[in-house]
């Protein structure tokens, strides 16, 4: 069964169509690599799931729920089910990092003080971010920055979450911690969408990987194919970057 669902999506900005016939699915346990040259739209398509752009036209199902008829409100349910890990973290610089992990937690649950201390600390220790707890971002690495927005990302056990350039500005082997922190995630069941320039990063994680271009979805292949054929990607890719 889907998570997420968007039929024939159209968008455009200043009489500029970004976005002109978009379709795609995202299964349960799914993780979904989506490619493109930049300024394809990729993280339009990001913000369109979560609310924060609204379509010209089409549907955008969550959780069997088409979102584009909610109120702002009512998106608030819908952003519990699906997490956004920004790519830079988009964290509060005036908060120490358990107070970032547990801001959604504190805004949107009934848990109790305690029980968020406790899901905080379980986070942090999973994310390889003990005895960060009262450090501020400007004093966190890249890496660990990144490490933090996602284990804030995941705090309230969102049904999706939405990677946008998870891995961007990372050295090697920081690339492969968030690598395997998604790969864990995804283990769980946890959906995902993932909007790179990494390919590496798409092959290692995902379990189907589409092109954006000229306003529509190319539907390649599951992975498996993919990685018998990387050339045909990479030219792709390169096309894609250079229209």
């Amino acid at each position: 069964m889907e998570i997420i669902e968007v039929r024939h999506l159209r968008k455009a900005f200043g009489g500029k169509a970004v976005h002109k016939d978009v379709t795609f699915t995202v299964k349960r346990g799914e993780c979904l690599g989506l490619l493109g040259g930049s300024g394809s739209g990729k993280s339009v398509i990001l913000r369109s799931l979560i609310g924060l752009e609204r379509p010209d036209s089409g549907e955008v199902f969550v959780d069997g729920i088409d979102i584009c008829k909610l109120s702002e409100r009512d998106m608030f349910e819908v952003r519990k089910k699906v997490a956004y890990a920004f790519q830079n973290g988009a964290l509060f610089d005036s908060m120490t990092v358990s107070e970032n992990v547990a801001y959604g937690l504190i805004e949107h649950t009934t848990l109790s003080a305690k029980q968020i201390s406790e899901r905080v600390s379980a986070l942090l220790g999973e994310f390889n971010l003990s005895g960060t707890e009262n450090l501020y971002p400007p004093e966190l690495s890249g890496g660990m920055q990144k490490r933090v927005g996602l284990a804030r990302a995941i705090a309230m056990g969102p049904k999706a979450i939405l990677y946008d350039e998870p891995t961007a500005g990372l050295d090697p082997a920081n690339t492969v911690n968030i690598q395997e922190l998604i790969s864990r995630l995804q283990k769980r069941g946890t959906s995902a969408i993932l909007v790179t320039h990494d390919i590496d990063t798409a092959l290692a994680v995902c379990d189907r990987i589409c092109f954006l271009e000229e306003g529509k979805i190319l539907n390649l292949a599951p992975v498996e194919e993919i990685k018998k054929d990387r050339d045909a990607l990479m030219k792709l890719f390169i096309r894609g970057t250079h229209e």
